[in-house]
């Protein structure tokens, strides 16, 4: 089954409109993972709007993890449906969901130290040269790919990594963090996905990240940020998604609510 597979029987949910009458490019619905006794997510549901960063926030335990890892094809929902860009998908890995446009940026960044920036970017997407070279002796096009890789670093305004020829193992925390994100942004061309990406990052390197964020969404790719920093959250996202007990505990916006208010219903002190 292709990841833009559906079932014929799969009937489409009530439209969920935005303020200004955009329909969500990705939308989960009543998502239930459980492992065993343990409950991870308890009928979680989710909307994603075009060219926006939605923030998901909650406590340990409270299925953050979860839902990205169902969204991301990492996991498969035990029940629920999740639909993209309007139609009903079905990932069961996570080669799926990046098939679909969907990139992830996980924590711990999956980039190969002993590789330099442009191989990084193409890391199982190498290109191939043209002709003989490439359909018989697969030889990859090194000179192409590093020309894309300086295009994708300007393009969201990348000024610390000029040579990518440089290997990654010589780059700072916050570089390294710069040459995951631009890979999901070369490939996600529906959505980009990011997993706490300014942990063990200082200061500078922290404000480097959320200017990437910004230029993601300035580009129009909706980005899903899940982070525990919640001046980095308030600083940069359009809604923020709290996560609670397993599901969804409210949707709320720096506008409407202060980073008390986020972590009062967080705890349950607040229904929001």
């Amino acid at each position: 089954m292709t990841p833009n597979d559906a079932t014929a029987t799969t009937a489409a949910p009530a439209p969920v409109t935005s303020a200004d009458g955009r329909e969500p490019i990705l939308r989960a619905r009543r998502l239930v993972k459980t492992y065993g006794r343990v409950v991870g997510l308890d009928g979680a549901s989710l909307e994603l709007y075009p060219g926006e960063v939605l923030a998901v926030i909650g406590d340990n335990g409270a299925g953050k993890s979860t839902l990205i890892k169902c969204l991301t094809g990492a996991e498969i929902p035990d029940e629920g449906e999740i639909w993209l860009e309007g139609r009903p998908v079905h990932f069961k890995r996570p080669q799926d969901a990046r098939a679909a446009g969907i990139e992830t940026v996980y924590q711990g960044l999956a980039v190969s130290p002993a590789l330099d920036i442009a191989s990084n970017l193409f890391l199982g997407r190498e290109v191939r040269r043209k002709g003989v070279l490439g359909s018989v002796f697969r030889m990859v096009d090194q000179k192409g790919m590093r020309q894309r890789a300086r295009d994708e670093l300007n393009a969201l305004g990348i000024s610390t990594l000029q040579d990518v020829t440089v290997a990654v193992e010589n780059l700072s925390g916050g570089q390294r963090q710069a040459v995951a994100v631009a890979r999901a942004a070369a490939f996600g061309s529906k959505v980009v996905v990011l997993d706490e990406p300014t942990a063990a990052l200082g200061v500078r390197e922290s404000n480097q990240v959320l200017e990437l964020i910004m230029s993601l969404r300035d580009r129009g790719i909706p980005v899903i940020l899940i982070s525990h920093n919640m001046p980095h959250v308030f600083e940069v996202a359009d809604r923020i998604h709290v996560q609670r007990l397993g599901k969804r505990a409210a949707t709320i916006t720096p506008q409407s609510h202060s980073m008390t208010d986020a972590v009062a219903i967080m705890t349950g002190a607040s229904a929001g």
